[in-house]
């Protein structure tokens, strides 16, 4: 069973984090890729790569020279790919724990075998202070993270723009959505302006506000937690608007209160399933008691549970299932932040 690892990347961030795992990232891309033919990726990625770039390019974040020297560091067609693909489903649950610091849990669900024995913590810092991100050698945004004694955030992924109501136009509904991203929206990449709160706000209201008022290239949920008691947020956003909701919160894909026009990711049954089971298990239980069915799923790939207070916990369990109909199982050893030592960059 896998470790994962702890990597002090302070200096140099996610660039030197990728020159140290040149290896791991490619074992990544070819997990992810396995259902692909080898023939058509070679074209197909980098038809997609460039589409990538030149969206990029337009775009306002700050990140973009950081993703094409990772590109280059990498040399491989996909990596801009795997980058701006977008997470696929999860729950999130914000609550305050029994000794009053809150608490926040999630899963990510991603249809990718490999994410779950792949990934890794970076430890990374900005002018704002340090934080621990969990993600993968090669990707340049933040979808999980903890700063210690300032906020805890993570991203789900918002509801489907509508403009059709019947199934057949499903297609058409998230092709015109892709398009307007790429072809229209300069705003920022979601797990891109979330990395910018993490190294430049140095506090929960700071991260709030940010998150809020920046202009974003697709919608997305923002679940926040702070170091101090009742510090919960959720930021729900679409391309220029922000809706912020305070207090305890369970999270799926889909608004907290149902709009016209939008139809949340996976069904309303199976969002409110998940919500209701996470909800289930208040603060306090065992970590990770509350990773199972519907919250566990055969596309769940990574459980995390973290808290800013203090010096800050960070608990997280890679998942890999054996085939698309399958309830995944642990393909890590659990990692907890405070009994982690930092592995060598040159591992």
């Amino acid at each position: 069973m896998n470790l994962i690892p702890l990597l002090d990347v302070r200096r140099g961030g996610p660039i030197a984090h990728t020159r140290a795992r040149i290896d791991a990232a490619a074992s990544l891309r070819e997990a992810c890729l396995a259902p692909v033919p080898r023939w058509s990726r070679h074209i197909c990625l980098s038809s997609i790569d460039r589409i990538a770039a030149r969206w990029l390019r337009s775009s306002v974040s700050t990140y973009v020279d950081d993703l094409e020297r990772v590109a280059e560091i990498l040399g491989f067609p996909g990596a801009l790919t795997l980058n701006m693909s977008y997470l696929f489903a999860c729950t999130t649950s914000a609550a305050n724990g029994p000794e009053g610091a809150p608490i926040l849990r999630r899963s990510l669900d991603w249809p990718f075998a490999g994410l779950g024995r792949g990934v890794e913590v970076a430890w990374q810092a900005g002018p704002a202070g340090e934080f621990y991100n969990v993600t993968w050698p090669g990707a340049v945004g933040v979808l999980t993270a903890m700063a210690p004694g300032r906020f805890c955030a993570v991203i789900n992924q918002a509801p489907m723009r509508r403009r059709t109501q019947s199934p057949i136009g499903l297609p058409y509904d998230a092709a015109i959505n892709i398009g307007n991203a790429l072809l229209r929206e300069d705003g920022w990449p979601p797990d891109h302006l979330l990395r910018r709160a993490f190294e430049t706000c140095a506090s929960f209201e700071e991260a709030i506000e940010l998150l809020s008022r920046e202009p974003l290239a697709r919608p997305a949920l923002f679940t926040l937690t702070g170091a101090a008691d009742r510090e919960l947020a959720l930021v729900e956003r679409t391309e220029r608007e922000a809706l912020v909701l305070r207090g305890p919160v369970t999270v799926a894909n889909d608004w907290q209160s149902p709009r016209p026009g939008w139809n949340g990711r996976m069904g309303f049954e199976n969002n409110e399933a998940r919500k209701a089971s996470i909800r289930g298990f208040a603060p306090g239980w065992p970590v990770f008691r509350w990773a199972v069915p519907p919250v566990l799923n055969p596309t769940t790939r990574l459980v995390v549970e973290m808290s800013a207070a203090g010096k800050g916990e960070l608990h997280a369990r890679g998942y890999e299932a054996a085939s698309w109909q399958s309830l995944p199982k642990p393909a890590t050893a659990d990692f907890t932040l405070r009994e982690a030592s930092v592995a060598s960059l040159a591992a």
